[in-house]
């Protein structure tokens, strides 16, 4: 489990940390008052932008970890209370790069991963099976923060990486100090991804069952960033991104195994494809829908146009400390790209509700 250790990156990230990311945090991040209601409250976002902050992470680290070599970005005190900061497709770890240096100017340690079929990820064998199952992205995240030699942390995450850090907090609660989670609770079932479901609410999952044929596969793998831009538009419908930084997150679907992760990810959801053994128990114990006991912030933008659940659905799954959040301003589904200060204020609050 080597880390390669870069002088240059430290000394970029203390320059992206200092002054200018230290008043920012103080300026914009003491403006949100944080919520005492638990059932709820609404917080106005900062007008969105299409490229804020820095246009890069700069050199990235890469580390053994269970069985990938995981290309990941580090801001902050290598002493701060750790944070991992988890994406989602189709985007990438982008999606906090206004989120991290507002982190790190709080003296956190901030670790963004590429998740497994992204940017500088990369399998350590061959014969491993390119696997999109749920389960295989939480063994990731617990593989990655023993390589870091990381005990416990805070975890967030979008999209498919808010249900990483759901199962995260539901299954390992002693490594997770708290968590905060865009559109809830999101913990899937085999079951129940087969259950029809009324024709409106199926319509939005139409890449689903294109990613179903063979057609699909075939598709995504010749148009995929035109494929990424679309879902973009389709979940964020007033996120007025431009070409740049949309380009800056479709390089990492390079990758070479990223349409076969995706790809098999919605076809296991639907049971159309297997997984692997070694996870078997672990999602008939997620089938059950387990409780969350870890302090929790969800958080909801107020245009998201990606299917997600109604916040009353799952409350009554956080069972610890809790408190929800609606997010307005046409915040849509890449609400930490969207609204960054935000979600880093929620962060920095969910250790303390």
């Amino acid at each position: 489990m080597d880390k390669i250790k870069n002088p240059e990156k430290i000394h970029r990230r203390r320059l992206l940390v200092g002054a200018a990311a230290m008043a920012v945090a103080a300026a914009e991040l003491t403006a949100n008052a944080r919520a005492e209601d638990p059932a709820g409250v609404t917080i106005q976002a900062n007008a969105p932008t299409s490229s804020g902050g820095p246009n890069s992470f700069g050199s990235l680290n890469q580390i053994n970890a269970g069985v990938l070599d995981v290309g990941y970005a580090e801001l902050g005190p290598a002493d701060g209370a750790p944070v991992i900061l988890l994406h989602g497709w189709p985007y990438d770890i982008h999606t906090f790069i206004d989120v991290a240096p507002l982190l790190a100017a709080k003296r956190h340690r901030v670790i963004v991963p590429y998740l497994r079929g992204y940017g500088t990820t990369r399998f350590l064998s061959d014969d491993t099976m390119r696997n999109g199952q749920q389960s295989a992205f939480a063994a990731d995240t617990i593989a990655l923060i023993d390589a870091l030699g990381i005990e416990r942390a805070i975890v967030a995450g979008c999209d498919w990486g808010a249900r990483t850090a759901n199962i995260f907090a539901a299954f390992w609660p002693e490594r997770c100090k708290a968590m905060v989670s865009v559109s809830g609770y999101l913990i899937g079932n085999q079951q129940l991804g087969m259950v029809p479901l009324p024709p409106k609410a199926e319509l939005q999952w139409w890449y689903q069952y294109y990613f179903a044929t063979d057609r699909g596969r075939d598709g995504y793998e010749k148009y995929r960033n035109d494929f990424a831009r679309l879902i973009w538009q389709l979940a964020s419908p007033l996120w007025s991104f431009d070409d740049a930084t949309f380009e800056r997150s479709a390089a990492a679907f390079d990758n070479p195994d990223h349409v076969a992760i995706v790809i098999h990810n919605y076809r296991w959801r639907l049971g159309l494809a297997g997984g692997e053994q070694q996870y078997d128990e672990l999602e008939q114990r997620l089938a059950q829908g387990p409780l969350i006991s870890v302090p929790t912030i969800t958080l909801e933008g107020d245009a998201n146009g990606a299917p997600h659940p109604d916040p009353s659905a799952y409350a009554k799954k956080f069972v610890g400390k809790y408190q929800h959040r609606m997010i307005a301003g046409n915040i849509g589904h890449n609400l930490p790209q969207e609204a960054p200060h935000a979600f880093a204020q929620a962060v920095i609050d969910v250790d303390g509700i």
